[in-house]
């Protein structure tokens, strides 16, 4: 053992001595440029020997070192000032992050506490929150407007007492989907000056065959929200904004919560929309407004997994722990089933204040780029429609079977799965496949071609995967991938898959 004792002591020691050795040097190094003594007995020993002209240029060898110390010194002081300042405005970035976060917080702790001055002075005129308020006088306005406090649902009791009793309206739909998006394009531009072209429109209809959830994304600017607001406007089901706020962590944030003190649920729009939108057979919409000022995975993250359900009957969320004997109609043993004639579509903005969309809400959702402005057009008036629901998912239905995706089309996609697999290390599953399948026929059925369908939608699900990779890994995979598909498909037939990939490759 002492000899093995001995042996590391030596084998060790040749690192350290090499490691001390390094900062021997850098400051033996240091001590040598600046020893003055060591210059000025140099000087000394050549100084007799020096005649007039000789002795000038030791003065002016004296004055360029001096310089060239001085300007050594000022480079280092001015990296280190910029080293300094680009830290500091990575604090400031992080400290108004940071204060606005608790800024939100403040604010929904001012909220609480006004709740709690409501509940206080509820109890100081006598009442108890918990029971059913008495003797209430008729003709006493001020008391019907507090209402009684044992319904802690009051706005979802005003939509039971509003349309409770009705049901849902067949509006005899005819339209066909190329109709349904001549329609939607010629209202926004005659009655909302807002422009969209059919490159836009119709993967967002093939987007709503998809699935519940669409992202919009692109730079600000270019019509995210005003896609969402137009398409409320023209199903006469105006669209729920609800503002994703910094501070929202959990479902609560998005739907309500309970608050102990005054025994009522705060209700939010986006609870309101979807509470109403099971009465009828109405096309409803809820905005994610920049939806991931927030993570999404976090307060969007039970819905997310409710809406892959196969059954809609399987559709139900949590809101309250027990149920109440006047809790809303529709709320059964504290949960709400989710309606299938409600959409939500988030709009994205990728900056610094922003958080990155995981894959789990983008393999979930369909997202859709819109980064440029269309040009105003003229085209005829069209008015607002009434349009069912149950009606828009059987004209999807009617499309995915007259335009089904068609063997070449398939073989197309499988081509480039097993390439991306090879050189990219990126495969997609049986959720995609199943969301192509969609996409792609409702697409064709409003008016496009099928290789375009899948272009997009190739682009818009699988390429931006490589977001998440080392660009300087695949840099070099980038030039014959664009090569393969242009000789694949036709020169610039794959134009969305393209315009990724070349603007991925001036990111590098």
């Amino acid at each position: 053992m002492n000899t093995f004792i001995r042996f590391f002591y030596e084998f060790i020691s040749i690192f350290f001595d090499g490691f001390i050795s390094i900062f021997k040097g850098i400051f033996g190094g240091i001590i040598q440029m600046f020893n003055i003594p060591e210059y000025a007995k140099l000087i000394s020993s050549y100084k007799g020997n020096f005649n007039t002209f000789e002795k000038i240029l030791v003065a002016l060898s004296v004055i360029l070192l001096v310089i060239i110390v001085i300007v050594i010194i000022l480079l280092l002081v001015m990296l280190i000032r910029k080293l300094i300042r680009r830290y500091d405005k990575d604090i400031n970035k992080d400290s108004l992050l940071s204060e606005i976060a608790d800024l939100n917080k403040e604010v929904a702790r001012l909220m609480k506490e006004r709740d709690e001055i409501m509940a206080m002075k509820v109890s100081q005129l006598g009442v108890n929150p918990e029971e059913e308020s008495e003797d209430t006088e008729a003709g006493d306005e001020e008391e019907q407007e507090e209402g009684d406090l044992s319904i802690r649902f009051p706005k979802l009791a005003s939509i039971d007492a509003e349309l409770g009793d009705s049901k849902p309206k067949n509006y005899d739909n005819s339209y066909t989907l190329p109709e349904l998006i001549d329609n939607f394009r010629c209202y926004s531009a005659s009655q909302l000056k807002l422009y969209y072209d059919f490159e836009i429109l119709r993967p967002f209809f093939a987007g709503l065959a998809c699935g519940k959830l669409i992202i919009l994304q692109g730079i600000s600017g270019t019509g995210k929200t005003s896609l969402a607001y137009a398409w409320g406007k023209f199903v006469e089901q105006d669209s729920c904004v609800s503002s994703v706020e910094p501070s929202w962590k959990d479902k609560s944030d998005f739907l309500g919560y309970f608050n102990e003190f005054t025994k009522k649920f705060n209700e939010t729009r986006a609870l309101g929309e979807i509470y109403e939108a099971g009465f009828d057979d109405d096309v409803h919409t809820i905005i994610l407004d920049e939806m991931n000022l927030a993570r999404v995975e976090y307060y969007f993250a039970d819905l997310l997994s409710i809406l892959e359900m196969p059954s809609r009957d399987e559709w139900l969320v949590d809101i309250v722990s027990s149920s109440w004997p006047n809790d809303p109609k529709r709320l059964v043993k504290g949960k709400l089933r989710l309606p299938g004639n409600l959409w939500y579509i988030g709009t994205i903005n990728n900056d610094d204040s922003t958080f990155m969309v995981t894959d789990k809400v983008y393999d979930r959702a369909m997202p859709l780029d819109i980064n440029t402005k269309v040009a105003p057009f003229k085209c005829r008036e069209q008015e607002s429609i009434k349009l069912n629901a149950s009606y828009l998912e059987n004209l999807f239905e009617e499309a995915i079977e007259k335009y089904p995706l068609s063997d070449k089309g398939l073989e197309s996609v499988t081509e480039i799965d097993d390439y991306v697999i090879e050189h990219f290390r990126i495969a997609f599953g049986n959720r995609i496949m199943k969301q192509l399948n969609t996409f792609a026929p409702v697409y064709v059925a409003c008016g496009g071609k099928e290789i375009e369908a899948i272009d997009y939608f190739i682009a818009k699900k699988i390429l931006r995967k490589f977001d998440q990779l080392s660009v300087a890994l695949i840099r070099d995979e980038i030039d014959p991938f664009i090569n393969w598909l242009n000789k694949k498909f036709g020169k610039g037939v794959m134009k969305e898959c393209i315009a990724y990939l070349t603007n991925l490759k001036k990111s590098i």
